[in-house]
């Protein structure tokens, strides 16, 4: 009974573990990652002695109590897919293969053009010749990395006198999958939910596609540094085998906070303000926006340009306290400054006295004052020299060199566009008093005429005469008008005279205080005129010929036409005397005849010369005695 029953305990034990060496052991990873639209593999390794004898894919959605799904069975005995998911149509393939000496086959589900719907978990199960099987899961995940992400600040700005947190900027990024996750920083920090101070809302949309898109908006209560903040939104999503991240443009926002101070200010301020100039005035505050200013100068309300005070043209009467007002009613905050001015002047010179009249040898003292607010330094001119540099000016022992115009010139040192002059004439009373001879200018040779000049001292301003005589005769000469003109001590006069002879010329100044007088003689200018050449006869017969142009080129052309000239006149002569001879109205040589001029000549020679600038011919014609030859002979 006992070995029976060892014998049946060694037959089980045989059954069993054949049984167990039967059975399939199945691998595949946990989790395979592809992008959109990228290739998927996934493996399926089974450790058995001899190929499986089938190969059954289903699918399951993740997340959801549903059965599986068959995706397609693998004959490997008939090396095909049995059968096919039309999900799947056109982009699965398979591929299997066995190694006998590993005692292990390995199958690779491969799909194409992965879509979003493909994500799911995937079973593997294997069949070897009896009826044991194995299986084993994966799961497909897909991934799509979104947009960069699109921040927009709230540029109307937000205040600091909100009482709940005021909307900064909206950060959105689209088309990412799975969910991306924004992140708000401040100055590099990160934001986080706090009551009261900051608020983080978000909302996502599924597309139609399966694609995420995700807004998310910033509040926080602002505060006056807030001005400053740098604002930027940060997206992490996750991708096959890590997590990546990306960030948004930077951004600042305007900060409303109101002014809890002003400071008023003149542009240019080292500059000194003079009557005359413009002057900018500037008013601003620490708040933003700057507020509504209000500018007043004593008590009386000035129109600016909100910011700006404009002074054009400005007087002594603008000196005095500049104050800007600012008054922000919604934060009930009123605030003011001010700024002090000062115009600067100088008033027009007073000279004492304004004009003089002195006797010779008599003393004065000038005074020239103006008004200024700075200080000024004054200084004397005559003819443009500097005499003094002070406010008095004397004068001692009065000459006629003490007259003249004498201008006193007031500067302020420090501002030297302040500059003021103003003239006074001083006269010296006596009689006419010539400082010179009588001047003779340059000589008018075409005319024969000169001009004399003739200058005399004196106050009362002298009355100058001229007379004019011929030296040999002593006759008197016509005086020709004078030109006079008045200087700041005397006075000048000019006459044009034609010295057609010698002549003596006197100029007398006189005044209620005497008269005094010069002369000068002026000899004569011979006039310059043009030479002429003339030709003669024996019977004094007397022919001008023009003095020659010079010649700018063909000379000895010209020489040729003038002799071939001179001769037609000598032959046309010789004919009328011809004629007159025949005729008998012309006597000739010893018969009695007389002479055709009034001057003689040598006998009966006829002489004609004629004279050129460039050359000189002689012709004679020569008439025997007694012999009758006509004049072309």
């Amino acid at each position: 009974m006992t070995l029976r029953y060892i014998a049946l305990l060694i037959a089980g034990l045989s059954v069993l573990t054949c049984k167990t060496w039967a059975m399939v052991n199945v691998s595949m990873e946990d989790r395979v990652e592809v992008y959109l639209k990228d290739k998927a593999e996934i493996s399926c390794i089974y450790t058995l002695k001899e190929p499986a004898k089938m190969l059954v894919w289903s699918t399951k959605s993740p997340g959801r109590e549903k059965s599986k799904k068959g995706l397609f069975t693998y004959d490997t005995l008939e090396n095909k897919i049995i059968d096919e998911d039309s999900e799947y149509a056109g982009r699965i393939n398979f591929t299997h293969s066995h190694e006998p000496q590993n005692s292990q086959g390995s199958g690779l589900l491969i799909i194409d053009n992965v879509q979003l719907s493909d994500q799911k978990e995937y079973t593997c199960t294997v069949h070897n010749v009896s009826t044991d099987s194995g299986e084993g899961h994966t799961l497909l995940q897909i991934f799509n990395s979104p947009s960069l992400p699109v921040i927009e600040g709230t540029y109307t700005g937000i205040s600091v006198t909100e009482e709940e947190p005021s909307k900064v900027a909206q950060c959105i990024v689209d088309n990412g999958y799975p969910r991306p996750i924004i992140t708000w920083y401040k100055d590099r920090l990160p934001l986080q939910q706090s009551d009261g101070e900051v608020k983080i809302s978000e909302s996502e949309t599924n597309k139609a596609n399966g694609l995420f898109t995700v807004e998310s908006n910033l509040f926080i209560k602002a505060q006056r540094t807030d001005k400053d903040a740098v604002f930027y939104c940060e997206v992490k999503y996750p991708v096959p085998g890590g997590v990546r991240m990306t960030e948004s443009k930077k951004i600042n926002i305007s900060v409303h906070y109101p002014s809890t101070e002003v400071k008023v200010y003149v542009n240019q301020p080292d500059r000194l303000i003079k009557e005359g100039d413009t002057v900018e005035i500037w008013c601003e505050g620490n708040g933003n926006p700057q507020p509504v200013f209000t500018f007043t100068h004593n008590g009386e309300e000035l129109s600016g340009d909100n910011q700006m005070l404009l002074l054009e043209n400005v007087t002594r009467s603008d000196s005095g306290m500049i104050v800007c007002q600012s008054n922000d009613f919604e934060a009930n905050i009123y605030t003011e400054d001010s700024v002090n001015i000062t115009v600067h002047y100088l008033d027009q010179i007073v000279v004492t006295p304004e004009k003089s009249v002195l006797h010779q040898g008599e003393n004065l003292n000038l005074t020239c004052n103006a008004l200024s607010s700075l200080t000024t330094v004054t200084a004397w001119y005559k003819d443009g020299t500097r005499l003094v540099e002070t406010h008095g000016l004397e004068l001692h022992n009065a000459s006629y060199d003490t007259a003249g115009v004498y201008m006193c010139e007031v500067t302020v040192r420090s501002l030297p566009e302040l500059q003021e002059q103003k003239s006074v004439q001083i006269s010296v009373r006596g009689k006419p008093k010539f400082t010179k001879e009588i001047e003779v200018g340059p000589v008018n040779k075409a005319e024969r005429s000169v001009n004399l000049t003739c200058y005399a001292e004196g106050f009362p301003f002298p009355t100058i005469t001229w007379t004019l005589s011929d030296q040999r005769t002593g006759h008197p000469v016509p005086v020709p008008e004078a030109e006079n003109q008045m200087t700041d001590t005397g006075i000048v006069s000019m006459i044009s005279v034609r010295a057609m002879s010698e002549l003596t010329a006197k100029c007398s100044a006189a005044n209620v205080l005497g008269t005094e007088e010069i002369t000068r003689k002026i000899k004569a200018y011979a006039r310059v005129t043009t030479t002429t050449t003339q030709a003669t006869s024996t019977k004094g017969t007397r022919l001008t010929v023009p003095p020659k142009q010079p010649q700018t080129g063909g000379g000895s052309g010209v020489i040729i036409a003038v002799l071939i000239i001179c001769l037609l006149l000598i032959a046309i002569l010789g004919s009328v005397l011809y004629f007159l001879y025949k005729k008998g109205k012309l006597s000739c040589g010893r018969s009695g005849k007389k002479d055709f001029t009034k001057e003689k000549a040598s006998k009966d020679d006829i002489v004609m010369e004629m004279k050129s600038g460039k050359s000189e011919e002689a012709v004679l014609l020569q008439g025997v005695n007694g012999d009758k030859k006509s004049p072309t002979e």
